[in-house]
């Protein structure tokens, strides 16, 4: 009785994930990206399939009917990729030497972040650092004795994160982590 109460579970899962549109994926997307304090995984295929699907050329009828949803999701796309950029730009040294970070990124993203990093160390090299003592001409250090790079802001991974379950749980305990 039990292996058939699990397969109707994972049936209804199933029917479930089939039944959720792009724009709902990218709206889960969206709100995952918008509560985490760090970067999460670019969703890479969910951003072509909505490009595509925005973009495919539909009969103009189709399309006045359909352009609320149309904007709603274009609405949505940009949202998240504005997130994204936002917090390149705050932690892109952090996601620069973190590697796990950096592969979470596209391909456009990280030759974004590259960029702002070389636009800001050559900002920083013409404006202040070329002006002071050698021991000072670091931009993530405080000085040369220093080991780590103590002047790179990272995400605070101790912050609240709201999540809601798609079911009832019933008790549920997280890990100490």
């Amino acid at each position: 009785m039990d292996s058939g109460s699990g397969e109707g579970s994972m049936m209804d899962d199933y029917e479930s994930l089939i039944s959720t549109t792009d724009a709902e994926l990218l709206k889960r997307s969206w709100r995952n990206e918008k509560a985490a304090p760090e970067i999460l995984q670019f969703e890479l295929s969910l951003e072509e399939t909505v490009e595509e699907s925005m973009t495919s050329g539909v009969d103009p009828l189709t399309v006045s009917l359909y352009q609320m949803d149309l904007d709603r999701t274009q609405f949505l796309l940009r949202s998240y990729i504005r997130i994204r950029l936002q917090k390149i730009e705050k932690y892109m040294a952090h996601i620069h030497k973190t590697t796990e970070l950096w592969n979470r990124l596209s391909k456009q993203e990280q030759k974004y972040a590259q960029r702002c990093i070389e636009d800001l160390k050559e900002h920083f090299e013409k404006s202040v650092l070329s002006k002071l003592p050698d021991c000072y001409k670091f931009s993530l250090k405080q000085s040369v004795i220093r080991e780590e790079d103590d002047m790179v802001p990272e995400p605070q991974l101790d912050t609240y994160v709201i999540c809601r379950a798609k079911r009832s749980l019933g008790a549920f305990q997280f890990d100490d982590r």
